[in-house]
């Protein structure tokens, strides 16, 4: 019995190599599509889908990985209470996650800048988020991002946005 559970175990372990790092090393482009939900002070707020291009550059040094970004989101989200409408929210990224063999997870840092039918404001970007490379090329990716300004809406209160982003992109 002993001998059999032993084989076993020698059998399934010969079949597993060691996993593959990808190479993150490289330019990129592609496109978001997803979900921000944004409260503000006075009942103000509300959630609407958003879509845009996002570009950026990877540089792979082993395990970690380090890279900046680029993305832009088209919204359409009435504030209520006579604030107007976000109209978009574009961010400059900075990234840096660990290498998991296939998947990438990563932190971001940054600047987000959100701009409205009444005025615009810029605030720090932070969150979370995890790619998975589709052959040598593609890779879809999702996000979870945090933003919060403080002199958006029209009467200048403050807005928080939480937006959640599933990505595809082409690398070169």
């Amino acid at each position: 019995m002993k001998s059999t559970i032993a084989a076993l175990v020698i059998a399934l372990f010969a079949g597993v190599g060691p996993v593959l790092a990808e190479d993150w090393t490289g330019a990129y482009a592609g496109f978001s599509f997803g979900y921000a939900d944004v409260d503000g002070s006075g009942n103000v707020g509300g959630s609407d889908v958003g879509f845009g291009p996002v570009i950026g550059y990877d540089y792979d040094f082993g395990n970690f990985v380090l890279g900046g970004e680029l993305e832009y989101n088209w919204l359409n989200l009435d504030l209520g209470q006579s604030e107007g409408s976000l109209d978009s929210m574009s961010r400059l990224k900075l990234r840096g996650g660990y290498d998991f063999g296939s998947a990438l997870g990563y932190v971001v840092v940054g600047a987000a800048r959100a701009s409205t039918s009444g005025d615009s404001d810029t605030a720090a970007v932070y969150g979370i988020g995890v790619a998975y490379p589709l052959g040598d090329r593609f890779v879809i990716s999702g996000e979870a991002l945090r933003q919060d300004f403080e002199n958006v809406p029209q009467s200048g209160g403050k807005l928080d946005a939480n937006v959640f982003n599933l990505r595809t992109t082409f690398r070169f």
